[in-house]
């Protein structure tokens, strides 16, 4: 029998009847399935902490609640030793016979194709509007075609621009103003000077390390994932070499 509690059906207090509601609500429901015709399926404390999970409901405080809920003749109960195990009351359910079940099948089935043939019109319905919003009207097309001739009187417009500079470089004429020319290659030759320098330090830097130590130093490198410049394929010298050339190339040119 279960422990008495000293709530009954109609003085359990307001601040816990949601709570035994949700507990109340869940074993009715897996008590009396109609749709896969599982009647009076017993539950224990476990299985409704497991489903009411969401609800943040400590086991203790269902296991409260199942016993308010047996003591208040609201569900009912078996003992096998040690576990309870509660099922909803019957006589408060209208259990439909086989003809009645078998009635409710088929409105099922009949809701099912309704539903069916809704999303399939509502598929044509979209599929109209879309091809409507893909046609222009007159005014758009029009609209559009000022656009595409503006975008060609860019375009060619770019390319006329570009044929003129090609035609300067076919004829020798530099296109770079001299103090321009002077400015990037003063910024490129301060940073070849930082370039060589931190070359210089990481090189004395390395020969200390690797001077008294066991491994080998390529190996010792591949293991830290030190890569020099020509592993990677660039030169310092190439870059040395571009503004030397440079300041022998004459103007003009």
């Amino acid at each position: 029998m279960a422990p008495k509690s000293d709530s009954a059906e109609g003085t359990i207090s307001a601040a816990h009847l949601s709570f035994h509601t949700i507990v109340l609500n869940f074993v009715n429901e897996v008590s009396n399935n109609t749709v896969t015709n599982l009647q009076n399926k017993p539950v224990n404390t476990q299985n409704v902490a497991d489903a009411l999970q969401k609800f943040n409901l400590k086991k203790a405080a269902i296991q409260k609640a199942l016993d308010n809920l047996a003591d208040g003749g609201r569900i009912s109960f078996k003992e096998y030793g040690k576990q309870k195990i509660y099922l909803a009351r019957q006589d408060q359910f209208q259990i439909p016979n086989n003809e009645e079940l078998n009635q409710m099948k088929e409105q099922n089935a009949d809701m099912q194709k309704q539903l069916e043939d809704q999303k399939k019109a509502i598929s044509e319905v979209e599929a109209e509007i879309k091809s409507l919003q893909s046609n222009l009207t007159l005014e758009q097309i029009f609209e559009r075609e000022v656009n595409l001739r503006l975008e060609v009187a860019d375009v060619d417009a770019c390319v006329q621009e570009m044929e003129e500079k090609l035609t300067k470089l076919r004829g020798g004429v530099t296109l770079v103003k001299p103090e321009e020319r002077k400015a990037v290659e003063g910024m490129l030759s301060e940073m070849i000077g930082h370039w060589r320098k931190r070359k210089r330090m990481f090189k004395d830097l390395w020969d200390t390390l690797t001077e008294n130590s066991p491994k080998d130093p390529k190996e010792f490198k591949e293991e830290l994932g030190i890569e020099y410049d020509e592993d990677v394929g660039v030169s310092l010298q190439s870059y040395n070499d571009l503004i030397q050339n440079g300041k022998k190339r004459p103007r003009g040119q």
